[in-house]
C-alpha cells in the first residue's frame, strides 16, 4: 500500500520550525541549501554562460586585430609586448534577467513514498540551484515579485533567506502580479494543481512585456499513476475538502485522463506564448530537471 503526508505550512517555510533569531540562513535551512549546491556543482562542468563580446564597460579579452578594422580598436600597450596587434574586447552586458518563481502553497507540501522528497523541497532546491548556476554563469537572478534580480555569490543564502521572510507565499498558488522586461527570463516552479484559465492568465500577464519564460511543473509520481484500491478519501490540501470515493480502482482511469488533459492544457499555454514546458517527477533526481532547464535559457540566449 502507498502512503502519503502532507507537510504543514511551517514544514514548507524552510527552516520556519528553528529558532527565529537564527541570523544566518544556513543555520535554519543547511540541508536544502546543501543540496542546492550539490546540484549547482553538478550544472557547473556543462554549463556554458551567455557572457560574450559586445557593448559594455568591463573587459572580456584581447584578440588578434583583423585586417580592415578600425586602427582606433588596436590595444597598443598589449600588442607591443609581442609582434601581432590585439584589440581589447569589451564583456557583452544587457539589462536582462532571470526571475524565479517558487510555489510554496499547500498543495507542495504532498509526498507519497514513491518520491525521493517533498514537491516544496525539489521545488526549493532546483530554484536555488538554477540561481546559484546562473549567477556562476555570468547572469543576475530575483525572486519573482519579491527581490530585485542580483548576481551577488551568496545568491542561494540571499534568495533562501528572502523565502523564509515571505509568509504571504505560503497560500499563494500563482506567482504575483509582475511584468519583467523585454528579454528576462522567467522560471515558474510549481505543481500546477490549479485550472489551466488561471494559470494562462498569469502566464500571459508575465510575458505582456515580451519576456520568455519556462513552466516546471514538479509532481509526485503518485499524481501521474493513481495506484489505489478499494476504500479512499482524496483530500484538497488547498480548500480542506474531502471527498470519500469508495472502490478507488474505479476512479484510476478517469484520473488519469483528466491528469493527462491538465498537462496537456498546461504544455499549450507555455506554447502559446513561446515559453517552453517542463514535467519533472519526484522520484527523479532533481539534476535532471536543472540541466534542462539550463539548456532551455541557454538555447534562447544563443
Amino acid at each position: 500500500m502507498v502512503a502519503t503526508r502532507a507537510l504543514s505550512a511551517e514544514a514548507r517555510a524552510p527552516g520556519r520550525r528553528e529558532s527565529e533569531s537564527a541570523a544566518s540562513l544556513a543555520e535554519r535551512m543547511p540541508r536544502l541549501i546543501l543540496e542546492s549546491r550539490r546540484v549547482s556543482s553538478l550544472l557547473a562542468h556543462g554549463l556554458h554562460g551567455r557572457r560574450r563580446a559586445g557593448p559594455g564597460e568591463s573587459f572580456w579579452q584581447f584578440r588578434p586585430f583583423v585586417t580592415g578594422e578600425a586602427a582606433a580598436r588596436i590595444d597598443w600597450r598589449r600588442s607591443a609586448r609581442d609582434d601581432r596587434l590585439y584589440v581589447r574586447e569589451r564583456e557583452w552586458e544587457a539589462a536582462h534577467n532571470i526571475w524565479l518563481w517558487i510555489d510554496r502553497s499547500a498543495s507542495m507540501g504532498f509526498s507519497s513514498d514513491l518520491a525521493t522528497a517533498p514537491k516544496i523541497e525539489r521545488a526549493l532546491v532546483l530554484g536555488l540551484a538554477l540561481a546559484d548556476a546562473f549567477v556562476e554563469g555570468g547572469e543576475r537572478v530575483g525572486l519573482l515579485g519579491l527581490t530585485r534580480a542580483t548576481a551577488a555569490r551568496n545568491i542561494v543564502e540571499r534568495l533562501a533567506q528572502s523565502l523564509v521572510a515571505d509568509e504571504a507565499g505560503l497560500t499563494q498558488d500563482l506567482p504575483p502580479r509582475a511584468e519583467p522586461g523585454r528579454f528576462d527570463e522567467a522560471i515558474l516552479v510549481s505543481d500546477f494543481l490549479t485550472p489551466p484559465e488561471r494559470v494562462g492568465e498569469s502566464v500571459r500577464e508575465i510575458a505582456g512585456r515580451g519576456s520568455r519564460g519556462h513552466l516546471v511543473a514538479i509532481v509526485d509520481p503518485i499524481e501521474e499513476t493513481f495506484p489505489f484500491a478499494g476504500q479512499a478519501v482524496l483530500h484538497d490540501l488547498e480548500s480542506g475538502l474531502a471527498l470519500d470515493i469508495g472502490e478507488a480502482a474505479t476512479w484510476g482511469a478517469a484520473y488519469r485522463e483528466r491528469i493527462a488533459a491538465h498537462r496537456a492544457a498546461l504544455a499549450e499555454i507555455a506554447r502559446a506564448q513561446g515559453w517552453t514546458f517542463t514535467l519533472h517527477r519526484t522520484d527523479r533526481p532533481a539534476s535532471e530537471a536543472a540541466l534542462r532547464l539550463m539548456t532551455l535559457v541557454a538555447a534562447r540566449g544563443a
